[in-house]
């Protein structure tokens, strides 16, 4: 009788599990995705579902008796943290935060940890930092409540029975790849350690009650390392964004089953941990140029948050027969895209022209209601007039040169007005949504052209 195979291939994206390779994943579709890793053993069940009659009987329950306001939740002392969880801390939550190395997140969890620690019980567990470490950074810091305890360990049967002695309410693993579970043979960081970790700690937080921060390494795309059913077990996925070289970082929800997605944080990283920045459109736009061609400020939402960012362009005849296409924070080919329709629809001669476009602090944008603010920096850069420094745009350009409506217009407004901003440029048809506005002036467009012949 052959012996059973000791290995099986699993796929990084959902995690199918299969005892041959294959070119492309017959779950999720993608190619190129599975890896060989040691099989978990077997825990001695039948494989079957159990029909033992001293098995407890599943009751389904109608929807209209499930209790929806007994919601635990506390706050992590950073408003911004709190709007981008929905409110605050959700009791038994599992989140993942994930983010290229040194942008910060073990510093922004152990400042989440002493906040949390000053009424609450805080453990935080390392398996790539020594407790002098961890001691130092909360030195740097600054003090730390008696409640927050640290550990360093990697294995989690040891990390369970702490869990269970010390009964915290919060837990931070640092970081899930460096973790391993005794049933399975595969090295720390493989496919099946990583998805065998996160579902022992998803039944530590959901059976006590305990909220989990799981810190997650990303790989060279940008996603967290390991399979993606990693982001599918958890509640809640945060990234953390933002340039070494720039002072500011973005927490961004991208997943978020308490609150809405796509929720944003901004805060600036000083010598003793992270700051709130509780206004980020002052703080994209301080230093910008007045009266210079191509500087153009767009309002831009980010989940409901209005975000006002300023677009600079460079255009400039190119001395080569191939002219040179530059985006930073921008996408490359909807650049193209609306250089395009200038030369078609407004008789803009850019296909000799260099062009650079830049969103300026570094941020990366990909709202469609950023298109006007395109079409109108490259126009005066092209033309080499200025925009008023006291206007703003948004709005959404179509291939046919067609200006179209974008959501939430009358937030948008509201905060161009906030900021002292007197001319606002936006599509026609978001004019009827807004309403009667005396403080600030709507001019409505309907296309391109109408546009450039202002």
């Amino acid at each position: 009788m052959a012996k059973g195979k000791s290995t099986v291939f699993f796929c990084k994206e959902c995690g199918y599990e299969s005892v041959k390779w294959m070119g492309q994943c017959p779950a999720c579709r993608q190619w190129n995705t599975f890896v060989e890793a040691p099989a978990v053993k077997s825990s001695g069940s039948t494989g079957g579902i159990s029909s033992a009659s001293g098995a407890p009987s599943a009751v389904p329950v109608r929807i209209s008796q499930v209790d929806t306001s007994t919601e635990n939740r506390y706050s992590t002392g950073f408003g911004e943290l709190d709007r981008v969880l929905g409110g605050g801390i959700v009791a038994g939550s599992m989140v993942l935060v994930g983010g290229d190395p040194g942008i910060g997140k073990s510093t922004i969890l152990l400042q989440v940890c002493a906040n949390i620690a000053k009424d609450r019980k805080v453990l935080y567990i390392s398996g790539e930092e020594s407790l002098r470490q961890i001691k130092m950074r909360a030195d740097r810091i600054g003090a730390m409540p008696d409640n927050f305890m640290l550990l360093c360990e990697t294995n989690l049967n040891t990390i369970d029975a702490a869990i269970r002695g010390c009964s915290p309410d919060a837990v931070v693993i640092d970081s899930i790849q460096t973790m391993y579970c005794e049933t399975s043979d595969s090295a720390p960081g493989s496919v099946s350690q990583v998805r065998e970790s996160t579902n022992a700690l998803m039944q530590i937080a959901k059976g006590l009650g305990i909220t989990v921060f799981i810190v997650g390494h990303v790989t060279k795309e940008g996603v967290v390392a390991g399979p993606r059913v990693l982001e599918h077990m958890v509640d809640t996925v945060l990234y953390f964004e933002g340039e070494r070289n720039e002072s500011y970082r973005i927490i961004r929800a991208v997943k978020n089953r308490f609150g809405a997605t796509n929720e944003i944080g901004v805060f600036e990283m000083c010598t003793d941990g992270l700051k709130e920045v509780l206004n980020p459109s002052e703080y994209m736009l301080e230093g910008r140029p007045k009266g210079e061609p191509g500087s153009v400020v767009v309002c831009l939402m980010e989940g409901t948050r209005p975000i006002l960012v300023e677009i600079q362009a460079l255009v400039c005849r190119t001395n080569f027969g191939l002219p040179r296409r530059t985006a930073a924070g921008v996408d490359y080919n909807r650049m193209n895209l609306l250089m395009a329709v200038l030369e078609k629809k407004a008789g803009m001669q850019l296909s000799g022209c260099d062009a650079y476009l830049n969103i300026a602090g570094g941020l990366k944008v990909s709202e469609p209601a950023l298109d006007l603010g395109m079409v109108m920096a490259i126009t005066s850069s092209f033309r080499n007039i200025p925009i008023p420094d006291r206007t703003i745009v948004f709005g959404e350009v179509g291939l046919t040169g067609e200006v179209r409506a974008v959501s939430q217009a009358k937030q948008r407004v509201a905060e161009a007005v906030k900021l002292g901003f007197e001319e606002c440029i936006l599509p026609a048809a978001c004019l009827k949504s807004i309403g009667n506005e005396d403080r600030i002036k709507l001019t409505g467009i309907k296309s391109v052209s109408e546009l450039c012949r202002r």
